[in-house]
């Protein structure tokens, strides 16, 4: 089947994410700067937020530039990758209410680091879907930079609940790690 309906309800609901993570966003009801100081940490929370459903949309969006039909299975992938990305509104607002707080730090990079499980499973999927020989899995190779991400929000989690500020050390480095496009799928030649 095409891809044209899992591209479109995928944009769909990663702006819904966005809109819902704006929507938690307060004013301050005093005019002044200092108003503001105590909001940093539900800020900061959005901004890091914002910056991952951001990689996410790009590299989905890369992803599907190189593959050329869906199935089932991926379907149901991205589905689940659907599923952990909808919840980081929510982990996102806990995380800045609690003032980073540990169990919502580790929660958060739970969150993290399942969103990117289903990011893999769903191009895994669609390698599977096109064929080791496919455009699509020569760009992917053998993604030695998703599994070693996938081991550090592993790692982060449990740095969560003993430091929290450590665990948004792994975060925030790990979205500097992936802010650019997957080098590998913008050289392959079916982007053009």
């Amino acid at each position: 089947m095409g891809k044209g309906r899992l591209e479109a309800f995928s944009d769909g609901v990663i702006a819904i994410i966005i809109t819902i993570m704006v929507l938690e966003l307060k004013v301050p009801h005093e005019p002044t700067l200092e108003a503001l100081l105590p909001l940093w940490p539900l800020f900061f929370s959005y901004v890091l937020s914002f910056v991952y459903v951001g990689i996410y949309w790009n590299n989905h969006h890369h992803l599907l530039q190189l593959a050329r039909r869906v199935d089932g299975r991926a379907l149901w992938a991205n589905l689940h990758l659907l599923f952990w990305l909808s919840l980081v509104p929510f982990m996102t607002n806990w995380l800045g209410e609690q003032r980073m707080a540990a169990w919502p730090m580790a929660l958060y990079g739970v969150v993290l680091l399942m969103s990117a499980i289903a990011y893999d499973l769903l191009v895994r999927s669609l390698v599977r879907l096109h064929g080791p020989r496919s455009e699509l899995a020569r760009a992917i190779g053998r993604d030695t930079k998703g599994w070693i991400s996938i081991a550090l929000y592993a790692v982060g989690v449990p740095l969560s609940l003993w430091q929290p500020l450590v665990g948004a050390a792994f975060y925030v480095g790990l979205a500097l790690v992936w802010i650019r496009p997957d080098p590998r799928v913008e050289r392959s030649p079916a982007q053009v």
